[in-house]
């Protein structure tokens, strides 16, 4: 297990990331055309290919720089409100750990705390919603509950608490996008963002406890 993974380790769980983006594109495809739209997952997909071959051409000073690239990455390839957003958690998400060489829980937390600051400005969407920021504001808080945790239990807590908010989403009528024009009919269906909101915190989760 790794408690506070540096640049290079930032790098490999970052890929790791991408590859369960990549790999989830056909899930969270169908999560969007459950709520009117499906062109979600390829644009995920798109994004973290990006990401993959930006980060391959670096050699990051720090998990900062990790982030920051991913973000612009993902802002570059995937355009539309997906692009923008999850590009923001990543851009906004890396000023969270400005000066921090290394990744540790209250470095999550930082970082958690500034996306879902920067997603909430840019989209204006809040809990309740029926968007990723069901998931991101979650995990945020459990994030500062754990800070004082070692970073696997952290993360631990930090994805079963998106992993609830993204079940949550299922429950709520849609305020934002497409989906909005469904009313009623949206529910039963969790957000498609908030489901890759959960994938990317899962796979960080799964870095840090299985690395060595």
């Amino acid at each position: 297990m790794i408690n506070a993974p540096d640049a290079r380790q930032g790098r490999d769980m970052m890929l790791l990331t991408a590859d369960r983006i990549i790999a989830a594109e056909e899930m969270l495809s169908q999560a969007d055309r459950d709520l009117g739209d499906g062109d979600h997952g390829l644009g995920m997909k798109r994004g973290m290919e990006a990401v993959k071959a930006k980060l391959a051409a670096m050699e990051p000073a720090s998990v900062e720089e990790v982030f920051s690239a991913a973000g612009m990455a993902m802002m570059s390839s995937m355009g539309g409100a997906s692009g923008a957003l999850f590009g923001t958690v990543f851009r906004a998400g890396s000023k969270g750990l400005t000066g921090r060489p290394t990744l540790d829980s209250e470095g999550m937390a930082l970082f958690l705390e500034a996306a879902v600051e920067g997603v909430r400005k840019r989209g204006g969407a809040e809990i309740g919603d029926k968007t990723m920021v069901d998931a991101l504001a979650p995990a945020a808080t459990a994030a500062r509950e754990s800070a004082a945790l070692p970073l696997g239990e952290a993360l631990s807590a930090i994805a079963a608490a998106s992993e609830a908010g993204k079940e949550a989403s299922r429950a709520m009528v849609a305020k934002f996008g497409r989906a909005k024009t469904l009313g009623e009919a949206c529910i039963g269906f969790p957000d498609a963002g908030a489901l890759s909101v959960t994938i990317i915190l899962t796979a960080f989760r799964d870095y840090v406890s299985e690395a060595s």
